[in-house]
């Protein structure tokens, strides 16, 4: 009996994460996410991955076992989400681009991560995670995407389904090209198992069936612009539309807005802008001259090439011109703010890594563009903190600083409801209750620029 006793624990222990160290992060002021106020000069007792206490100056702790950590005046919040990104996938068992884009993203305070295009070479990445094996932000990931090229009948995808939920998966990942009997099918077998679904908006199936059919999140704000074109034929030709409906939104007629916004609400459809896609992927600014940006250090160089491809033909087609692109960008900026302060939850997403969007980089010019678009710092803060644990109905569990949360937050040097800027400098993150400083997570930004050393 003692022998399959240690047997089942040496199995066992393996797969359970190991929070070997308890800490006092003391002296810092803290951005709860409860409120829009700060809670200055506390303390943060953190014990076993989780928020044990959140305490005053006055308070102290006598364990001798707690490694005790002066924030110096730091502020303190749960960190930001990257709720739109492509995790990159494992080639023949190589988790080296998995890895290196788990780091990019707790370097930049990136806490929550949603794949959106999903593959079977996730579901261990997060297995490890969780697990306590390897370091990385927490994962909610799609299975397959569902589309015109993988969906072939309404029984089929039903299939889909039922296999992506039973493979593990948290969410479903819908792309263009579904007939409305398949986006049916898929809607009604999703809701049967109790899985989220969304994405972008099929042509042949529309926004308004999109939202009373169930879609949890629409990405990309996808569908709303198509849904204000009078003469729908326009839009089915790509010709015409362009990219997204770029080439027709000033053809939109914006009478019909108040309806979509007040359908959306009805139907508790969340949205993900990804506002940094459009300005990069489909923006004015000439592909070439994002080769050598900063951020791009940390990809290969197909990889960066391969975003110029994808981007010249556009450019060529005399598509992505000034006169084309600035309307439709200010466009989506008000589509944006409308819906939000009609109150639709909004989710932080940037599409990462996607056309010069670089893992946790993209997540600051997302910000910025959400600033620029009007929305406040503190409604900015709540798209990457609350909101997502929302999404997945673990509010109060991560994404705010109070006891009993997981221990998932980030010290910054300025207060982030007045300095968005100080975002992009981490003085330290605490993930699970697992502590990296500044020292540690340069070094791992090191490491990965050193792997793609031009």
């Amino acid at each position: 009996m003692k022998k399959s006793l240690s047997l089942l624990i040496i199995f066992i222990l393996p797969f359970l994460p190991a929070f070997s160290q308890s800490y006092l992060i003391s002296n810092v002021h803290l951005v709860t996410m409860e409120d829009d106020q700060v809670k200055k000069n506390q303390s943060i007792l953190v014990e076993d991955g989780k928020i044990k206490q959140v305490l005053s100056a006055s308070q102290s702790v006598s364990n001798s076992d707690i490694e005790k950590i002066d924030g110096k005046g730091a502020y303190v919040y749960p960190g930001l989400a990257e709720f739109h990104s492509h995790i990159p996938v494992a080639q023949n068992g190589d988790t080296q681009l998995q890895e290196e884009a788990m780091w990019l993203y707790l370097a930049n305070g990136v806490l929550r991560v949603r794949g959106m295009i999903g593959h079977a070479s996730h579901l261990p990445l997060k297995e490890r995670i969780e697990a306590g094996k390897i370091p990385g932000p927490r994962l909610f990931l799609s299975g397959p995407s569902f589309s015109g090229s993988s969906v072939s009948s309404a029984q089929q995808a039903a299939q889909m389904v039922s296999e992506e939920k039973t493979a593990g998966y948290d969410h479903l990942k819908l792309h263009p090209g579904l007939e409305m009997d398949e986006f049916l099918a898929i809607s009604k077998t999703a809701k049967e198992l109790d899985i989220p679904f969304g994405g972008h908006v099929s042509l042949n199936v529309g926004l308004e069936a999109s939202l009373k059919g169930g879609y949890k999140s629409i990405e990309h704000m996808d569908g709303y612009i198509e849904a204000l074109i009078p003469d729908y034929s326009r839009v089915l030709d790509s010709k015409i539309a362009g990219p997204f409906t770029m080439l027709l939104v000033g053809e939109a007629d914006i009478s019909k807005l108040p309806a979509l916004v007040d359908m959306t609400l009805e139907t508790g459809a969340w949205i993900a802008p990804t506002l940094t896609l459009f300005d990069r992927y489909f923006g004015y600014k000439p592909a070439e001259e994002y080769r050598n940006i900063p951020e791009m250090k940390y990809m290969s160089e197909q990889q960066v090439q391969n975003w110029i491809n994808a981007k010249t033909p556009y450019e060529e087609a005399g598509v992505l011109t000034k006169e084309n692109v600035q309307p439709y960008l200010e466009f989506r900026n008000m589509l944006f703010m409308t819906l939000h302060e009609a109150g639709v939850p909004v989710l932080m997403t940037s599409d990462s890594p996607q056309v010069f969007n670089v893992p946790g980089f993209s997540i600051h010019h997302e910000i910025e563009l959400m600033s620029e678009a009007g929305m406040s710092n503190y409604e900015i803060l709540k798209t990457g903190t609350i909101n997502p644990a929302r999404y997945f109905d673990e509010e109060g569990q991560w994404g705010v600083l109070k006891s009993g949360a997981s221990a998932d937050f980030v010290l910054v040097k300025n207060n982030p409801l007045e300095d968005l800027e100080t975002l992009k400098n981490p003085i330290a993150v605490m993930m699970k209750g697992e502590y990296y400083d500044q020292s540690r997570l340069q070094a791992e930004l090191a490491k990965i620029e050193a792997n793609h050393k031009r």
